[in-house]
Formats: structure tokens, sequence, C-alpha cells
């Protein structure tokens, strides 16, 4: 029998920095079709999604650009801006 090969993890470009990364490195921003956003940890909540990096730099970047806003065409609430703050500063203190 031939080996399988390894499944490969998407890709998906940052919003800030422009990068390509797996689908796991990047947090997933999501409306919902009832117009709510959420952090989507799962990656796999139905509605228009946008990724940012899991760094403070691409939250800033991205935070003063408005590229979220640009994306879904509506401004994106501050509790949300705040959980993505929340969870990139917790996943750093780890390192």
């Amino acid at each position: 029998m031939a080996k399988k090969e390894p499944k490969k993890e998407p890709e998906r470009m940052c919003v800030a920095c422009r990068e390509l990364k797996g689908k796991k490195q990047l947090l997933r921003i999501v409306k919902s079709p009832q117009g709510e956003f959420s952090l989507d940890e799962s990656g796999k909540k139905p509605g228009r999604g946008a990724y940012i990096c899991r760094q403070n730099q691409c939250l800033i970047k991205a935070r003063k650009s408005k590229n979220f806003d640009k994306i879904f065409k509506i401004k994106i609430p501050d509790e949300i801006w705040q959980q993505l703050s929340d969870k990139i500063n917790a996943e750093e203190a780890d390192v």
C-alpha cells in the first residue's frame, strides 16, 4: 500500500501584515449571517471570516488601518477588539 501524504494545513492571510500562515497560527473573527461578531477559535463558525496573527503588533496595525472594518464593511465592536487583545496578551504571556 502506498503511504498517504500528510494533510497540508490550509493557509490564510493576516489582515494586518498580509503574510500567509497556517490557519491554526491565526485568530479568526467571524461575522455571523445575523450580523453578530465573535472570536472563532474553532475556525468552523458559519459566516464571513477574517484572520489576524497572534501578535500585538498585527493587532495594533489592523486597528489603526481599520482593515477589519473594510473587510466586513461595518465597524467592529470594541468588545471584539478587547477579546482579541486579551487573547493575544494571554498567549504572549505564556511564551
